[in-house]
């Protein structure tokens, strides 16, 4: 496979930022206060940073194609799984006691124990994978569609179409498995999926920014006429 400057830093950011909003999606919900026709806008604090990884999706089926992409995202996946497992080794460990006073094995698995439930990991799981991987293909198909033209209509509609799928199989599956009420149900799915897609039209002008120096430096404008989508083949 040819080589790239920046492919090994946009895929290392990429998964950081998918870890880091895995965490931050199990340790707290945030209340921003006020309802948005009937609904209020509360929300995982993951949310917060979860559409970062969007915009990376973005970029990297945007300059590299989806074949690159879909390593990235199996990587991503990879790396959650670990952390999920690292969570739960260090949540059955005995915990010192002068730690016990202060924070204590409940304080622990009210916050990061979370991520070694099954519940949240495999919300977390399904929402990733099938978002990603939809909102890749999306881009993919519509860049050959457009021949290259009018990159925020990839952008924004990928991610349209990625984030329903995201956000509803997180929720989801997180709420059966008793991670979430259901009582916060609708609340949680409007939230998250209007806030990711604000935060990824809002950043339409980065994108571009990265996308049209990404293409300058890797000499790269990958599309995917030719390319298989089974996203089972890495």
């Amino acid at each position: 496979m040819k080589q790239y400057r920046y492919f090994d830093l946009i895929m290392a950011v990429f998964v950081t930022v998918l870890v880091v909003s895995n965490i931050a999606s199990s340790a707290k919900i945030v209340d921003l206060g006020f309802d948005l026709f009937n609904v209020r806008m509360a929300f995982d604090a993951g949310t917060i940073l979860f559409p970062v990884s969007y915009i990376f999706g973005d970029v990297l089926t945007e300059v590299y194609g989806y074949k690159r992409s879909r390593r990235v995202i199996w990587a991503g996946f990879g790396c959650v799984a670990l952390s999920a497992v690292i969570f739960g080794v260090v949540r059955i460990l005995p915990g010192e006691g002068t730690w016990q006073t202060y924070a204590g094995d409940n304080a622990y698995n009210a916050i990061l124990g979370g991520m070694s439930t099954g519940g949240i990991v495999l919300a977390s799981l399904a929402g990733y994978w099938t978002g990603e991987f939809t909102n890749s293909f999306t881009l993919a198909k519509m860049k050959v569609l457009t021949n290259g033209r009018w990159l925020w209509t990839r952008t924004i509609g990928s991610t349209l179409v990625g984030e329903l799928v995201d956000t509803f199989m997180f929720v989801i599956v997180a709420s059966i498995f008793g991670v979430f009420p259901w009582s916060l149900f609708l609340t949680l799915t409007v939230t998250n999926y209007l806030f990711k897609c604000g935060v990824e039209a809002l950043m339409t002008p980065v994108t571009y920014a990265v996308v049209g120096f990404l293409k300058k430096a890797e000499n790269e404008d990958y599309y995917d006429r030719e390319t298989d989508f089974n996203p089972f083949v890495v």
